[in-house]
C-alpha cells in the first residue's frame, strides 16, 4: 500500500461514523456469491467488522455459499416480494447481480432481461419505498464503440450488443428511481481480471487475462483475436471490490443529510494496453515462473462489432476526489502471481 493510500485509509477510519441516528449500518449485497461480490463481503469484513452485512444470490454463477461468518441467503432478485424481504433494514445496497458479459447474454437473452433489467428495477423500487441507497455497476459495453479518449462517464451510450442494452436500462432506471427518493452512485466498470480466494476457495472468472493465464498454466497456445492491437482497460477484481466500501460510506453521509439522486463514476486503472501486449506478458511471466513456453497465435475475430480502438484511457479522477478511490493492483503483478507455483508463493 503506498503512502497515500495509507493517507486515506486513515481519513476514512476517523471520519466515517454509523447511521445519523447512531445506529450501525446495515449493508446488502447482491449477486454476494460471485466474482465480485464475495469481494465485496471481505473488503466491509476487514474495513467495517461491526457493520451487519445482508448477503443474497440465487446461485447462478455462484462460487461460495458463506463469507466469513455471513451466510448467503438463496433469494433470486427477480422474486420482488422474497427480494424486499430479505433487504428489510439495509441502509445501503450494492446490486451486484446480473447475467454479465456478451456471450452469456446472448445465449440466454430472455434471462439476462429478466434478471439485469426486471431485476434491477425491483432493487432500485426497494430502494424508491424505504430510502435505502444503491450502489450499481454497469459496464463499458453500454458505451459502444467510444469514439474519444480518456473516457468518461457523461459520453453518449451506443450499446453494441444484448448486454450493453441491458445494462443501459439498469442504468436509466435507477436514475428515474432515485430522483427525489434516495442517493445512488453508479459505476462505469472497465474490463475486470485476478483472482482472490474466500474462506480457502479460489474464486476467479474467465476474463481475458485470467484465460491467458489459464491457457499458458495447461501449455496451451495463447490466442488472440484479430488484430491484437485493440485495446482494453484492465483492472483487478480486488480494486473494484473496494469502491464499494469508499461508496457504502459516502452514501451514508449522503443518507444523512438528506442527499437523493444519482453519481457516476468511473472505476479502471491507468493500464490500456493491447489485448496481443497482454498475451506476451502472460507467454514471458509464463516462462520465468514456470519455465513453461508457449506460443501466441492470431486468430480470426468472431466479434465482428468488437471495438478496435488501439488505445482506451479512462479519466477516474471523479472516483478519487469523491471517493477517496484509487487502483493498486498491476496486470504485470497480478499475472506473475496468478503464475507462481503456490507452495512458492
Amino acid at each position: 500500500m503506498t503512502d497515500q493510500e495509507s493517507d486515506i485509509e486513515s481519513e476514512t477510519e476517523q471520519t466515517t461514523e454509523p447511521n445519523g441516528d447512531g445506529s450501525t449500518p446495515t449493508i446488502a449485497v447482491t449477486g454476494a456469491a460471485g466474482y465480485i461480490g464475495s469481494r465485496v463481503i471481505v473488503e466491509f469484513q476487514e474495513a467495517h467488522p461491526d457493520w451487519e452485512i445482508v448477503a443474497i444470490d440465487n446461485q447462478y454463477r455462484g462460487q461460495v455459499d458463506s463469507v466469513g461468518e455471513v451466510e448467503i441467503q438463496h433469494v433470486d432478485i427477480r422474486n420482488r416480494d422474497r427480494l424486499e424481504d430479505a433487504l428489510a433494514g439495509a441502509d445501503v445496497v450494492c446490486h451486484l447481480a446480473a447475467i454479465s458479459g456478451v456471450d452469456d447474454c446472448e445465449e440466454n437473452a430472455d434471462l439476462a432481461y429478466e434478471v439485469n433489467v426486471t431485476g434491477t428495477n425491483n432493487v432500485a423500487w426497494f430502494c424508491r419505498k424505504t430510502g435505502a441507497a444503491l450502489a450499481f455497476p454497469f459496464s463499458m459495453a453500454v458505451l459502444g464503440d467510444p469514439q474519444s479518449f480518456p473516457i468518461t462517464a457523461d459520453q453518449p451510450r451506443d450499446p453494441l450488443n444484448w448486454y450493453g442494452r441491458t445494462k443501459l436500462l439498469g442504468e436509466r432506471a435507477i436514475e428515474t428511481f432515485a430522483d427525489g427518493a434516495f442517493p445512488a452512485h453508479l459505476f462505469l466498470k472497465s474490463n475486470l481480471y485476478g483472482e482472490h480466494v474466500v474462506d480457502g476457495t479460489t474464486v476467479s472468472k474467465p476474463t481475458v487475462i485470467n484465460f491467458f493465464v489459464n491457457r499458458a498454466l495447461a501449455g496451451e497456445t495463447l490466442t488472440v483475436y484479430e488484430p491484437g492491437t485493440q485495446a482494453r482497460n484492465f483492472v483487478h477484481v480486488k480494486d473494484v471490490a473496494r469502491v464499494y466500501v469508499r461508496s457504502a460510506e459516502r452514501l451514508l453521509e449522503q443518507l444523512a443529510s438528506g442527499e437523493t439522486g444519482t453519481e457516476t463514476f468511473e472505476i479502471a486503472s491507468e493500464e490500456d494496453m493491447s489485448v496481443m501486449e497482454v498475451a506476451e506478458i502472460v507467454r514471458e511471466v509464463a516462462h520465468e515462473e514456470r519455465e513453461i513456453d508457449v506460443d501466441v497465435e492470431l486468430v480470426e475475430n468472431p466479434r465482428s462489432a468488437e471495438t478496435m480502438v488501439e488505445e482506451f484511457g479512462v479519466d477516474i479522477s471523479a472516483a478519487g476526489e469523491r471517493l477517496g478511490w484509487a487502483p493498486s493492483e498491476s496486470v504485470n503483478e497480478s499475472v506473475r502471481h496468478l503464475l507462481t507455483p503456490k507452495s512458492d508463493s
